[in-house]
């Protein structure tokens, strides 16, 4: 099964065989996947090991740990409230874990040194119901690692913060789940239990070409950690909420948030990194931002490229086999290449600012070439011209400063220092000076600019 209405057929085929390979070589009795540009589902494709029976974008399969990625929005939904702050630690609102130092943004992120699983027996493969409580989902040493320090994956730590949630709020976590993300973004096919048409979780035996199916447990308490169920079609509604935003939801600033690294990763040289519920992932030159999932009989991934305007979704139902997370990455890679995003018209802005527009062009910090460019809403660009350097985008604020948006320079504060006749003297950038030519001697340079003035080195 395909469908397409906006790729050319070249990208149609290189998809398709993606795919296809990746069911055959990965032995799953059958995978679907889904790409969005643009907002709009460009292509569907579908493999099966049944004749004649192929699942569509309709079609549910469990997600595992994509469901995280809806906790960590709930929880910051809170915090767009003014219901509690992500420096909270979690006895101020969830009191009596045990653990109740760690604060909500290392639970986010995971570093709040949480053990990854909970005590045994196996928890995806065990009925919740023999968990009832949280002290049985964190066992007798919950805290592993220092917290704080570092990326340790937990599965117990979404379960805390699904808590929090209905804590919060006082209602069940997929009862918050349904009413402030799910209906609002219009992911009716997206529930915490299998709806028809659905598929069926399988293990694949690893040398023979034979199958087992695998049990689909109620999760219990450990839900916000990997309960729910979804299609491509669903899940790619979810993924231009997450890189776009939403305001029945979540703010473009929220979640912009969620893709900035909250810890270090757990080895060096790992690829990737973990922000507040979204993973991060390097293709060569590209940024992808989602979530894997896996539950027994399940695979899922969801990736999305923000500077391309491309996600793609693939969902396999076996325990093992097809390397979802990498097919996703393939099919985003494949639509960006074979047809790049063409860019918007370039168009003047609305109006001048003739003061604004005075302080555009060269300015020095030090002897090192910037160049300062005005944007739309009084927004302000700096950029090195040599080498790379640090620049920034700032925002403008309302005392007539910027503040900056991005790299070394997020969140420092630029202003623009007169003279006492009200010319401009240099503009200030988090205590560096820039002037408009290399320690100009007429402005106010911290640490003075020698008298003598630029000068060469005489011959003996």
């Amino acid at each position: 099964m395909t469908s397409s209405e906006t790729l050319l057929p070249g990208t149609r085929r290189a998809l398709l065989h993606r795919i296809a390979t990746a069911q055959a070589e990965g032995r799953t009795p059958s995978l679907v996947a889904a790409v969005q540009r643009e907002g709009r589902i460009a292509w569907s494709g579908a493999r099966s090991g049944v004749e004649g029976h192929a699942p569509d974008d309709d079609t549910q399969y469990r997600i595992g740990s994509l469901t995280k990625t809806f906790t960590a929005v709930l929880v910051l939904r809170l915090r767009d409230e003014g219901l509690l702050d992500l420096d909270d630690p979690l006895e101020a609102h969830l009191p009596g874990t045990g653990v109740g130092e760690v604060t909500v943004f290392q639970l986010l992120g995971h570093s709040a040194g949480l053990a990854a699983e909970t005590p045994a027996p196996w928890w995806e493969r065990t009925p919740g119901s023999s968990r009832p409580e949280l002290s049985d989902v964190l066992g007798a040493q919950p805290l592993l690692h220092p917290a704080g320090h570092g990326h340790h994956y937990s599965n117990p730590g979404y379960t805390l913060l699904g808590a929090l949630v209905e804590k919060v709020r006082g209602d069940s976590w997929s009862e918050v789940l349904r009413r402030e993300i799910l209906e609002p973004l219009g992911m009716d096919r997206t529930t915490p239990e299998p709806q028809a048409p659905h598929a069926g979780g399988w293990a694949v035996h690893p040398w023979a070409d034979v199958i087992l199916p695998e049990p689909a447990e109620d999760l219990g308490i450990m839900a916000p950690a990997g309960q729910l169920w979804s299609t491509t079609a669903d899940l790619l509604r979810f993924a231009r909420f997450l890189a776009k935003g939403d305001e029945r939801v979540l703010s473009a600033s929220s979640v912009e948030q969620m893709r900035v690294p909250a810890a270090p990763s757990e080895s060096v040289g790992q690829e990737g990194n973990y922000g507040l519920g979204l993973q991060a992932a390097r293709l060569g030159s590209r940024s992808l931002f989602g979530h894997t999932g896996s539950l027994p009989g399940f695979l899922a991934t969801l990736w999305f490229s923000v500077e391309d305007d491309v996600a793609a979704v693939v969902l396999s139902n076996a325990t093992s086999g097809p390397a979802v997370a990498t097919v996703a990455a393939d099919l985003v890679q494949i639509v960006a290449e074979a047809e790049p995003r063409i860019p918007e018209p370039w168009r003047p802005l609305p109006e001048v600012d003739e003061e604004l527009l005075a302080l555009t062009g060269l300015w020095y910090w030090g002897t090192r070439a910037h160049a300062l460019t005005l944007l739309a809403d009084r927004a302000l660009e700096l950029r090195p011209l040599q080498g790379t350097g640090r620049g920034a985008c700032f925002r403008a604020s309302a005392d007539g400063t910027w503040t900056g948006l991005n790299g070394y320079y997020a969140g420092e504060v630029l202003r623009v220092v007169r003279a006492g006749d009200g010319t401009v003297d240099h503009v200030d950038l988090g205590s560096f000076a820039l002037t408009r030519e290399p320690y100009d001697p007429a402005a106010a340079v911290p640490g003075g600019v020698d008298e003598g003035g630029w000068r060469g080195l005489p011959r003996e």
